[in-house]
């Protein structure tokens, strides 16, 4: 097993190569606009999981995903190059759910607000069902009575 702060320097490394790799080097037409959003390895540092986002349809995705897949042999090899590791860590690129994840929240976030609007609609003209005041008052110190009839403390208070 490796040190954990090697793994994420390499791995931040291979992001690094991967991006610029699909940025300057990698001319397939298929290949939309692809960011690379995370690298993960493992703890072996022989298996990198490259994590993208494509920004476009899901024709564009699917394009983009064979084009990722067509070019891993030229982008692990650079990445051996410039790693300098003994073993270059074979790359499977992954689709990064986070864009649907953040869509799904906003989403959530949006009802939520239209929920909350309702009620606040709702409560606008409403009144209490009860008592003006519906909680207990609080005794105060001169209204009770000090003593019982037996000369004990009454309600816990102490005499000073």
């Amino acid at each position: 097993m490796t040190d954990p702060a090697r793994a994420r320097k390499l791995a931040d490394r291979i992001q690094q190569i991967v991006a610029e790799m699909l940025e300057r080097r990698i001319k397939d037409p298929r290949l939309g606009f692809v960011t690379v959003t995370d690298t993960r390895l493992t703890n072996d540092l022989r298996d990198a999981t490259v994590y993208y986002t494509v920004y476009g349809s899901d024709a564009e995705r699917a394009d983009s995903a064979a084009a990722l897949e067509s070019a891993k042999g030229v982008i692990r090899s650079e990445v051996g190059k410039r790693t300098g590791v003994r073993h270059t860590p074979s790359l499977t690129f992954v689709p990064d759910a986070l864009p649907e994840n953040a869509r799904q929240i906003d989403d959530l976030l949006a009802k939520a607000r239209a929920s909350d609007e309702r009620v606040a609609k709702a409560a606008e003209n409403a009144r209490p069902a009860g008592d003006a005041n519906p909680y207990r008052e609080t005794l105060v110190e001169d209204d009770v009575d000090e003593t019982d009839s037996d000369g004990g403390d009454d309600a816990g208070y102490s005499r000073s």
